[in-house]
């Protein structure tokens, strides 16, 4: 059975801070949200594979997150970690409309 999507409001476009993340949560999920320097917005779990770090709280340097727990390097476009350490992220899809930025969540 095919899922749907459903659009979560994370807030205004103009209002996300440039490169740095906003913790949104949704039902027991818990998604970092990033504008990036190229003005692309983009949303991973807000976990870091490691030792559970807040990725919402790493510094944000080109289409990467630095965890600020042990600094581990994870891509918020395809939510793969950099080696030489190994893991994966959840990512989301996001949608700009009218200054208004939404999560694309499946139910």
């Amino acid at each position: 059975m095919e899922k749907t999507l459903r659009r979560v409001l994370v807030g205004n476009y103009s209002d996300l801070p440039e490169r740095l993340g906003k913790t949104v949560v949704i039902d027991d999920l818990e998604v970092a949200v990033f504008k990036l320097s190229s003005g692309k917005v983009k949303a991973i779990e807000n976990k870091c594979p490691h030792k559970g770090g807040v990725l919402a709280d790493g510094m944000v340097s080109g289409e990467h997150v630095f965890c600020p727990m042990h600094d581990w390097k994870i891509s918020v476009v395809d939510g793969e970690v950099q080696a030489p350490d190994e893991g994966c992220v959840q990512t989301f899809k996001t949608e700009v409309t009218d200054d208004q930025v939404y999560l694309l969540i499946k139910e």
